[in-house]
């Protein structure tokens, strides 16, 4: 093997979260951390719901036949103690990622977590008005039921291929009842905006450009190979001029998703949506 072979294999690690519930925390952890280093490729393994001796041998099994760094979140103190234990004995890196976090808590609550696995997923208000918010969303979705549109928390506004029904998923994951409302350039808005006074409306846009190539991609998965109106730079350059008048005319913020991922623009309406209630935030 070359050195150059050599520096690239080091390059390559294998990162193991183990969790006793579905790990939807490691993995966002591990996604946000790993961004950190473009220049290493990570091989991830997701063990999820080890809630058992057996099944955290069979974990540890596979962390030996693909050392690396282990991450975790395990609230029985036994598997956790076995799980540690082992990970100095291959003499790997290891780390409980929510230690910090109720380490503050603890202190600031004086008193013990209750080391349930997977609290954060008990079907509890809150959870329940996740499930409210999605069906809301399923329902006002790209225009649909515009007449009630004063029951949402959210409504978002654009041009087609502004990321509306993604970031209305997201959101309403949250537990907020999002819309989306499509904007068509010389075409009658479907709604008086006006009379809705109730929801946080923000107008998404982004560059003329940006929005060809997201919808020449959209063709492309339809097999449609037909030039329109709609992958034309010039008419949607109009269409993104029609919609910004729409958006300065009721005065509402304005979000350029051009660069921005779903999280990112999801966060910048969040921000909106708590300022706008006053800071209060939004219930767990």
């Amino acid at each position: 093997m070359t050195v150059v072979d050599e520096e690239a294999a080091d390059r390559v690690f294998h990162l193991h979260l183990v969790s006793d519930s579905t790990g939807e925390t490691l993995n966002s952890i591990a996604k946000a951390t790993c961004a950190q280093f473009s220049d290493v490729k990570t091989i991830e393994h997701i063990h999820a719901l080890v809630r058992s001796e057996r099944h955290l041998q069979r974990v540890l099994r596979i962390i030996e036949t693909h050392p690396g760094v282990v991450l975790y979140t395990m609230m029985n103190s036994e598997l956790r103690q076995q799980l540690e234990d082992r990970c100095r004995e291959l003499q790997l890196p290891y780390t409980a990622v929510l230690d910090p976090v109720l380490n503050v808590l603890r202190a600031h609550f004086g008193s013990i977590e209750s080391h349930r696995p997977g609290g954060q997923h008990d079907m509890d208000a809150a959870y329940f008005r996740r499930i409210d918010a999605m069906n809301y969303f399923m329902t006002h979705d790209d225009g649909q039921n515009v007449h009630d549109l004063d029951s949402a928390d959210i409504v978002l506004v654009g041009v087609s291929r502004t990321s509306k029904t993604p970031t209305s998923i997201y959101l309403a994951n949250r537990g907020l009842r999002t819309a989306n409302v499509p904007i068509v350039a010389n075409q009658i808005v479907p709604i008086d905006f006006g009379m809705v006074t109730q929801p946080l409306i923000v107008g998404l846009t982004a560059s003329p450009e940006r929005l060809v190539q997201i919808r020449r991609n959209r063709l492309l998965t339809l097999k449609e190979t037909t030039e329109t109106d709609y992958v034309n730079v010039d008419s949607v350059r109009e269409e993104t001029v029609f919609a910004r008048k729409l958006f300065s005319r009721y005065n509402w913020p304005v979000i350029d998703v051009t660069r921005r991922s779903i999280e990112e623009t999801a966060a910048a309406i969040l921000n909106l949506y708590q300022e706008r209630k006053g800071g209060e935030g939004i219930a767990l």
